[in-house]
């Protein structure tokens, strides 16, 4: 990906991200490459990427609530969750767009001020809604076409930190973030 991704974003995409106060994330086919990988125990592993974690910590920092609206349910989300400081964790969610605006309303928020990240068909019911909607580059072609932003990078090779640059980018903290590790 080259370094200069986020250069130009189109003005409509950067007045919607700007907006952002909650950015809710699926996992797998988002924050991971979406294949399931069980031992022979039968217990079940996921790989996530560093890069998404920084992007998900530095939202967090900014202001931002993170959440993981996920319909699977998996002992390693609730790990990862915890080790990123993610109070917002929703597994086993059917209904991912009745999650999402329940969550809105508990901060008091509302549908535009939420971007939603997602890869398959159960994330196009709160990308809908979202203020922001992100398909990562892999996505099924519908949640492509639902989407107003899209990355450049896969599910679980990078695509969240894309979403979460973009964000504190169209906030104006991309300067200031780039300040804090140099």
């Amino acid at each position: 990906m080259p370094a200069n991704y986020l250069a130009n974003p189109p003005a409509d995409i950067l007045a919607r991200a700007a907006k952002i106060r909650l950015a809710a994330f699926d996992v797998d086919g988002t924050l991971t490459d979406g294949r399931l990988w069980y031992g022979e125990d039968g217990r079940e592993t996921k790989v996530f990427h560093v890069h998404d974690g920084l992007g998900l910590k530095r939202l967090q920092a900014n202001g931002i609530e993170v959440a993981l609206i996920t319909a699977r349910i998996s002992h390693p989300v609730a790990l990862r969750a915890e080790e990123l400081g993610i109070a917002h964790v929703y597994q086993g969610q059917g209904d991912k767009r009745s999650c999402l605006l329940e969550l809105l309303d508990a901060l008091h928020l509302s549908p535009e001020q939420a971007a939603v990240v997602g890869d398959d068909l159960p994330d196009l019911a709160p990308m809908r809604i979202a203020g922001l909607a992100v398909a990562v580059a892999n996505a099924h072609p519908w949640v492509v076409e639902a989407a107003h932003w899209q990355t450049r990078q896969r599910g679980g090779e990078g695509a969240v930190r894309e979403a979460c640059d973009l964000i504190l980018h169209a906030q104006g903290r991309s300067d200031a973030e780039r300040e804090r590790w140099q």
